[in-house]
C-alpha cells in the first residue's frame, strides 16, 4: 500500500496548477522586482497580483499584505515590531500558542514587558473571564491564535479583539492554521495584524504574509532596499510569492468543499477512535474541521506515531515546529490533560484529497498496532 498522508496542518502538497504558475518565474531571465525595466516591472506586477489574491482571500486591502518567508517569521514581525515603539507594559498571549508566538514574547520580557498567559479550559476553549482580569493591568499586546495547530479548536478572535482594544491594547492573531479551513476574514476579527502562510494550503513553502492595518507604528523587520512598504527588505522571491497568491485564491474557492469532505472523513474517524477507546481531545469545542487530536491511555504517542509510519501512515505527536521536544503537548497541558495522558497524543489532519477507504484502512491498522504495543507494555510489567 502506498503511504497515506495525515499530516496536513503541518504542510500540503504543492498543487499542480500553483506550481505552474511558478514555473515561469523559476525557469526563464526574471528581473528584480525593484527594477525599472520591462523584467523589473514584469515581476512587480507578479508580486502586486499576488498581493491581491492574499488579500481578496482573507478580507483585507492588497496595502495591508506584507509578504515575508514564512509565518514563524510573520509572528516574530508581529511581536517585535508592534511593541518596539509601545510602552513596555504587559504581553497577553493564550497558553496555547505556537512557539514561534510564545518564544518572542518571552523574549520580550527582557526588555521590560511583563508577560502574561492567558488560560483555556478542558475544551482549549479560552478564558475571557482570565483575560478580562489581566487586562486591568496596562497592556500593549494581546495575540491569541485563531485556530489551534494541535486540538484545532477555533477561538472568538473578534471578541478577543474587541476586549483589546477597549483596554488600548494591540490585537495580533495568527491565523496560519485557519485559512482554507474556515472562513477568515481580516475585516470582521477586528485585529491590528493577522499571520497567514503559504505552505498550508497546497502553496510553496518559504512564503507567508502579516496583514497589518496600516494605523499600527510598526518597527521595520528588516533594514535594507526598503522592499514591502519600508517594513520587510530583501528582494522578494517572485515565485514564491506568486504560487502564495494563487493559492489563496483557489483554497477560498474550494474552501465549503474542503469543509465538508474533511469534517465527513473526521467523523468517520472519530467514531471508529472511539470504538478503539481514545481520548479525543477538544472534543466538544468548535474545532477545525479537518483535526483530530487524539490519545490512548499506556499508549505513548512517539511510539505510535513510528510504529504507524512503517505501516504506512504518516500522522503527528503534536506540532511538527515543535516535534523535537519530548515533553508533553503544552497545548494538552494548559487544557488540565494529564501529563502521561498527554504524552500519548496523535494528531491526525485531513485533506479533501484523503479518502474514507484510507480512514477504514487507517483504523484497522492502528487497532493491530495497538493491539501489538499493549502486549509489548503487558510483557515489560
Amino acid at each position: 500500500m502506498a503511504h497515506v498522508y495525515f499530516d496536513h496542518n503541518a504542510t500540503t502538497a504543492l498543487d499542480a496548477r500553483v506550481l505552474e504558475a511558478m514555473l515561469p518565474w523559476m525557469t526563464a531571465q526574471q528581473g528584480n522586482a525593484t527594477s525599472r525595466h520591462a523584467y523589473g516591472r514584469a515581476a512587480r506586477d507578479a508580486v502586486e497580483q499576488a498581493r491581491e489574491q492574499v488579500a481578496n482571500a482573507v478580507g483585507a486591502y492588497p496595502s495591508q499584505v506584507i509578504f515575508t518567508a514564512s509565518g514563524t517569521e510573520a509572528n516574530n514581525f508581529a511581536i517585535n515590531g508592534m511593541t518596539t515603539k509601545l510602552p513596555n507594559t504587559q504581553i497577553a498571549i493564550s497558553a496555547i500558542e505556537h512557539p514561534c508566538v510564545t518564544r518572542p514574547a518571552e523574549m520580550l520580557q527582557s526588555r521590560g514587558f511583563k508577560l502574561a498567559k492567558i488560560g483555556v479550559d478542558a475544551q482549549c476553549e479560552f478564558d475571557f473571564t482570565h483575560l478580562e482580569s489581566l487586562l486591568a493591568r496596562p497592556t500593549s499586546l494581546v495575540s491569541v491564535m485563531l485556530a489551534n495547530n494541535e486540538t484545532g479548536a477555533i477561538q472568538d478572535i473578534a471578541r478577543v479583539a474587541e476586549l483589546a482594544k477597549k483596554h488600548g491594547a494591540y490585537m495580533h492573531t495568527d491565523a496560519v492554521q485557519a485559512l482554507g479551513k474556515i472562513s477568515v476574514n481580516f475585516s470582521d476579527l477586528n485585529v491590528n495584524a493577522m499571520t497567514v502562510s503559504s505552505h498550508k494550503i497546497h502553496g510553496p513553502q518559504g512564503a507567508g504574509a502579516l496583514i497589518l492595518n496600516k494605523r499600527v507604528d510598526m518597527m521595520p523587520f528588516m533594514l535594507g532596499g526598503g522592499q514591502e512598504k519600508g517594513l520587510r527588505s530583501g528582494t522578494e522571491n517572485v515565485a514564491a510569492i506568486v504560487g502564495f497568491g494563487l493559492a489563496s485564491e483557489l483554497a477560498v474557492n474550494n474552501l465549503v468543499n474542503h469543509a465538508q469532505k474533511t469534517l465527513q472523513l473526521r467523523q468517520q474517524l472519530e467514531i471508529g477512535l472511539h470504538n478503539l477507546g481514545a481520548t479525543i481531545f477538544a472534543e466538544k469545542s468548535t474545532r477545525l474541521p479537518n483535526t483530530s487530536f487524539f490519545a490512548f491511555n499506556n499508549i505513548e504517542g512517539e511510539t505510535l506515531v513510528m510504529a504507524l509510519d512503517k505501516k504506512g501512515f504518516a500522522v503527528a505527536s503534536g506540532s511538527a515546529c515543535s516535534s523535537d521536544s519530548t515533553e508533553p503537548s503544552h497545548v494538552l497541558l494548559a487544557m488540565g490533560v494529564a501529563p502521561d495522558l498527554a504524552r500519548g497524543a496523535i494528531r491526525v489532519s485531513l485533506d479533501a484529497s484523503n479518502t474514507t477507504e484510507q480512514i477504514d484502512q487507517f483504523l484497522v491498522t492502528l487497532k493491530q498496532e495497538l493491539n501489538r504495543l499493549k502486549q509489548m507494555v503487558a510483557m515489560a510489567a
